[in-house]
């Protein structure tokens, strides 16, 4: 059981379109939902899910907007929060920024996707790209007694075309990793982890099955190969057009893929990883005058691979000025409306070392210090490596016209979430 009706607010809790899916929770019922939300955010207990009387209000903000969907029976909340959520992409991919404003100015276009995305209170088709094939935004001419649905909506196969033609047929495959780290004061990690993306950029004809093969633990201990060189992924989710059941039983990752651009899978790696690039900091303060930091930077990664587009993010005291920078590589500049300094590397090779010194001018009354110092940011970006030693095997390429078809790889390390607490 799913959503009865769902409707897109505006800040002040007006509706500003709505559809009504099964007519059995009034419409008027909406008019509850901005009072409750209200009411519960100034208690302090607001949740994703509002209840008055015997309706439920599921919902979502997106920039100036809600997006709530009403039910009276007890309906599948992921099921429909996932749905909230693309519809906020289709959208997107409609109309660019999804707002009050782009609603208002395609009331029509929206009208006809709500229709199409879902029926009867059930998602049906949410993909983007294949409403596109007849939902457009130019205005529809009228022409009686021609009506045509796409091949894609009845199909099995709901997210691919037929008769897509490619003179060259290739397949890009991106493995992307970021690296969420939190390093403490006194050099221990607390917390590691490693957030892993598998997307690729399809050029194929016709109605291609992909096989893709990766060094998966579980994969390597059925077919008897032993745990070497093998990562065993966690959480992972697919795309739907990954065969769960084939995946479940022999852990081969079996599709017929969408046409250009889409995100094959996601996982999670909660191993310890030895902090890529490594920050030691000095902050010495010299009593109503100046502040001098010394940061040093290195790199434990292979020698061979180099980071690029590297940011360390320095916290300095609020009222710090007249910046002096002398840095042994890069460039350092003061941002004082975030009270940090941006020492910017373009080019990082693994197991160097570099410094960066900072001299700060104080105020001579100092202003008490009560909240703590901010830990150290750090942006990066390693091309040709893979953190936790996932490797794509194999893509294999089958289609029924026999065609040959070049799969190209690319690995990329970047940061996510990685800081380092300072004294």
């Amino acid at each position: 059981m799913s959503a009865s009706a769902v409707f897109v607010l505006d800040l002040k809790g007006k509706p500003l379109i709505s559809r009504n899916y099964k007519g059995d929770v009034s419409m008027a019922e909406i008019d509850h939902f901005m009072p409750l939300l209200m009411q519960k955010e100034e208690e302090g207990a607001l949740t994703p899910l509002l209840t008055h009387g015997k309706v439920h209000f599921l919902w979502i903000k997106h920039t100036n907007l809600y997006l709530v969907a009403t039910t009276m029976k007890n309906a599948n909340a992921s099921l429909v929060y996932s749905f909230l959520y693309k519809v906020v992409e289709v959208f997107s991919e409609y109309f660019k920024e999804l707002e009050e404003e782009s609603i208002r100015d395609n009331f029509v276009v929206i009208y006809e996707l709500l229709d199409e995305l879902m029926d009867f209170g059930f998602p049906q088709t949410t993909d983007s790209k294949i409403l596109q094939e007849y939902i457009t935004q130019q205005g529809n001419k009228l022409e009686t007694g021609k009506s045509h649905v796409p091949p894609t909506v009845t199909n099995a196969v709901s997210w691919r075309s037929e008769g897509i033609r490619y003179k060259k047929n290739e397949v890009f495959i991106d493995v992307i990793e970021s690296v969420n780290l939190l390093v403490n004061t006194n050099g221990s990690v607390l917390l590691s982890e490693i957030m892993g993306t598998i997307k690729l950029k399809v050029f194929l004809s016709g109605m291609p099955e992909l096989r893709l093969g990766l060094n998966d633990r579980m994969l390597f201990e059925l077919t008897g190969r032993g745990k070497n060189k093998s990562v065993e992924l966690e959480d992972v989710k697919f795309h739907q057009c990954v065969r769960l059941s084939r995946f479940e039983n022999d852990r081969t990752i079996s599709f017929i893929p969408p046409d250009g651009d889409f995100e094959l899978m996601s996982y999670r790696l909660n191993t310890q990883v030895k902090p890529l690039i490594w920050i030691e900091s000095v902050i010495e303060k010299f009593s109503h005058s100046r502040v001098e930091i010394m940061v040093k930077a290195k790199g434990q990664f292979k020698k061979q691979s180099v980071a690029n587009s590297v940011e360390i993010s320095v916290p300095v005291p609020s009222d710090a000025d007249s910046p002096k920078f002398k840095t042994s590589v890069g460039s350092a500049k003061y941002v004082p409306e975030k009270n940090i300094v941006i020492w910017s590397i373009k080019s990082f090779p693994g197991g160097k070392e570099f410094l960066m010194r900072a001299h700060f001018g104080l105020p001579s009354v100092e202003k008490e210090e009560v909240e703590g110092r901010p830990p150290i940011a750090v942006r990066f970006e390693i091309p040709y490596f893979t953190v936790s030693g996932i490797q794509v095997r194999y893509m294999k390429i089958i289609e029924k016209s026999g065609y040959q078809a070049l799969p190209w790889v690319r690995y990329i390390t970047q940061s996510g979430d990685y800081q380092l607490r300072t004294q």
